[in-house]
C-alpha cells in the first residue's frame, strides 16, 4: 500500500512558538498553500483518507478531499508539549527541566508531555491498524512529527536522526508501508 502524508500548511503562530497539539488557527497564505498541495495531489486516487482532528489538518483535509469520508484519529494529532504549548521556545529553553529533553528528546517526555518515541509509538499503532486494511492507495493530513515519525517506522531513519530532515508546510511525502509490513 502507498501512503501519501501531507503535513498541514502554515499557522497563524508567531515564529518561536511551540504550539504542538494546541488548536491553532491557519496562516492567511491557507489559499495559496491549498492550491499548491492540489496541484501535488491531482490526478491521484485514494482508498482511504485520515486525518489528525486538530482544525489546521481538519480544514485543509475537507478541502482536499470534499466527497470524501475523512477518519479522524487522535494517534495522528502533533508531539504533545504538556506546559510548553504556546510559550516562547527562548522561555522554555532557560527551564531546567527542558534541557534534558534537549539532551534526549527520544527518551524523554517534555514537562507534562510526551517524548518522541510516544510520539512514535502511537504512528506504529496507526500503521500496524493501517496495513491491515485492503488499501492501494490512502492519503493522511497531519503533521510533521508524524512525518518525522513516518521516516523512522518506515524509511530506517534513526530517531535521533528524525529532525535532521526539513519537513515543510504542505508538504506531500510517499510512503510504502510495504516495507512496514514486511518487518513486522
Amino acid at each position: 500500500m502507498k501512503l501519501i502524508a501531507i503535513r498541514h500548511t502554515r499557522v497563524a503562530v508567531p515564529p518561536g512558538i511551540c504550539y504542538g497539539q494546541t488548536d491553532v488557527p491557519l496562516a492567511n497564505s491557507y489559499s495559496e498553500e491549498l492550491e499548491h498541495v492540489k496541484t501535488t495531489l491531482a490526478g491521484q486516487a485514494f482508498d482511504a483518507v485520515y486525518c489528525s482532528p486538530l482544525t489546521r489538518c481538519q480544514t485543509l483535509a475537507m478541502d482536499l478531499f470534499p466527497t470524501e469520508d475523512i477518519r479522524f484519529d487522535k494517534r495522528l494529532v502533533e508531539l504533545n508539549f504538556g506546559m510548553w504549548e504556546m510559550q516562547d521556545w527562548d522561555t522554555i529553553s532557560k527551564m531546567a527541566e527542558a534541557q534534558k529533553w534537549f539532551d534526549d528528546f527520544v527518551e524523554v517526555r517534555c514537562a507534562g508531555g510526551e517524548s518522541f518515541l510516544d510520539q512514535i509509538n502511537r504512528t506504529m499503532f496507526f500503521l500496524e491498524e493501517l496495513a491491515q486494511k485492503p488499501y492501494r492507495q490512502a492519503a493522511m493530513v497531519t503533521h510533521g512529527g508524524i512525518l518525522r515519525a513516518l521516516n523512522c517506522l518506515l524509511n530506517a531513519t534513526a530517531p535521533i536522526d528524525a529532525f535532521q530532515t526539513n519537513v515543510e508546510y504542505g508538504q506531500v511525502l510517499t510512503f510504502d508501508l510495504n516495507s512496514f509490513t514486511a518487518n513486522r
